[in-house]
């Protein structure tokens, strides 16, 4: 595959979903997360993805939605785990 602006931004957007599957197997495990450094890594993905013309930036989309999905489902799994302590 070549190298693009946009397959970066895809890529980014896959090793931020294994980082997210790490946590919430760590959070199941009844571990404690410091998700510290991931909003810097989000806001860096999100920039990215604005700089690109308006018709890649269309097609990164649905990727990035889903990673939006799986941080709400991990930040909605860290404040059950939290009310439960």
């Amino acid at each position: 595959m070549t190298s693009t602006p946009q397959n970066a931004v895809l890529a980014a957007v896959d090793e931020l979903h294994g980082v997210l599957s790490l946590a919430e197997v760590l959070l199941q495990g009844g571990r404690d997360l410091d998700l510290q450094g991931l909003e810097g890594e989000v806001a860096a993905l999100c920039d990215a993805a604005l700089a690109l013309p308006r018709e890649e930036g269309r097609l990164t989309r649905p990727a990035l939605a889903g990673l939006l999905a799986q941080v709400d489902g991990l930040r909605s799994r860290i404040c059950r785990a939290g009310a439960g302590a």
